[in-house]
């Protein structure tokens, strides 16, 4: 309707009879008063599009950003950057576990298996500055990637310090560990396939004595207590043993118990015989007075407590008793302490030896399964990549510049 009220009432009744059909439109003919109303209807026509300023400075900015960058680093890239060679080495932390005579006998167990806390230790040791520094000191790597001349990019420059290096290191030196299988690959990357090869092989053996020294020390700190418990022990029965020797010398007996049992049946025995000689005595007693055997009786009898008293006289007089049974009880107690130490050495002892087995049971080593290999074409720099990255990037800085640069305007 907005369509004919434009048009006119002549060309709304023109534009009305074209909808009959399509062979009556075609014999519709325009006056040019319908034209001209038609023309005015519509408006005057858009004026012929020019490049303005705003456009050249676009492109300007395109070829800036975009195009003079990439093609410098094409030409930097295929003509200054010199050929890299890798070589890839592989390993694992493997531990190994002696099974005992009864899993030997129940059916046979894994032997080995992996470590991942090794592996993890392992990994972060590859990325640290120590290994760096001691691969510097190895194998020169200022001065393997620094040989190149003319490429400042790609190559290392000789003064730079070690933080520095352990930069380049990174670069060069890509490590990839997956956790699931506690595989570690390495890809060392150099200017010549021999020295690629060379600093993986270095990088394989400075690995395997890290590991080394970390099972050592492993087996260091599973003996380290129990041996330091088993000296403890050993210096206490020393003790004892000395204390015991000290009381025989101070008292001049070897074994008191057996000398007390001794000087006790020599008593007992004394004794009975005291009682068979009063016996005697009153037997002789009855039949006459000057019986010469009743003198011999009586005089046994007298010699008889002569000798008890005398006897009993070696360990003291009145408090005799009272001194034996302290030395006693001093030497009991001494005997009982040299006891407790024997039975703590033998366990100490035991336990040493089941630590010093258990740790030589379990070993961990370093399982090389990609032998450092030692590259024949080269494959680094990756320029095609490099360049597809960087023309993403300057068109992603480019576009969002451009962006910028329209929203404001449009703000004005």
């Amino acid at each position: 309707m907005a369509r004919k009220r434009a048009l006119g009432p002549k060309a709304a009744m023109m534009a009305g009879r074209g909808r009959v059909n399509r062979a009556e439109k075609a014999t519709v003919e325009f006056t040019p008063e319908m034209l001209a109303e038609a023309s005015a209807a519509a408006g005057p026509m858009a004026s012929p599009a020019h490049i303005k300023p705003r456009h050249r400075l676009l492109f300007l900015s395109f070829l800036v950003v975009i195009l003079l960058p990439v093609l410098v680093s094409a030409v930097y890239l295929w003509g200054v950057a010199k050929d890299q060679y890798a070589s890839t080495v592989g390993f694992s932390v493997r531990r190994e576990d002696a099974s005992a005579a009864a899993d030997i006998l129940g059916g046979l167990t894994s032997l080995t298996k992996s470590s991942s806390s090794d592996t993890d230790i392992l990994y972060e040791y590859l990325r640290s500055q120590k290994l760096v520094a001691d691969m510097d000191a190895r194998v020169d790597l200022r001065t393997t990637w620094s040989k190149p001349w003319g490429d400042p990019v790609f190559t290392f420059d000789a003064d730079g310090s070690i933080e520095d290096l352990v930069d380049y290191w990174q670069r060069m030196v890509q490590t990839s560990y997956d956790s699931t299988t506690g595989l570690i690959e390495v890809r060392v990357l150099a200017f010549e396939p021999a020295d690629a090869t060379e600093i993986a092989q270095a990088l394989l053996d400075e690995s395997a004595r890290m590991i080394n020294d970390l099972s050592a020390a492993a087996r260091e700190d599973a003996v380290r207590y129990s041996r330091s418990d088993l000296q403890a022990a050993e210096d206490r029965l020393r003790t004892a043993r000395e204390a015991v020797t000290a009381f025989r010398v101070k008292n001049q007996i070897v074994d008191p118990t057996t000398d007390f049992q001794i000087q006790a049946g020599l008593v007992g025995t004394l004794e009975n015989q005291l009682a068979e000689a009063q016996i005697e005595i009153d037997l002789l007693a009855d039949a006459a007075q000057n019986d010469p055997r009743l003198v011999q009786a009586r005089r046994r009898a007298e010699v008889i407590v002569a000798r008890i008293a005398a006897e009993r006289a070696k360990v003291g007089a009145e408090g005799g008793q009272k001194d034996l049974a302290a030395l006693a009880a001093d030497y009991e107690r001494l005997l009982v302490d040299r006891e407790f130490a024997e039975k703590a050495y033998v366990a100490a002892l035991s336990a040493y030896d089941s630590a010093k087995a258990e740790s030589l049971r379990t070993s961990r080593y370093l399982a090389a399964h990609v032998l450092p290999t030692t590259a024949e074409v080269s494959r680094y720099p990756e320029r095609l990549s490099i360049l597809g990255l960087l023309v993403l990037f300057l068109g992603l800085i480019w576009s969002i510049g451009v962006l910028v640069a329209y929203s404001l305007k449009d703000r004005r």
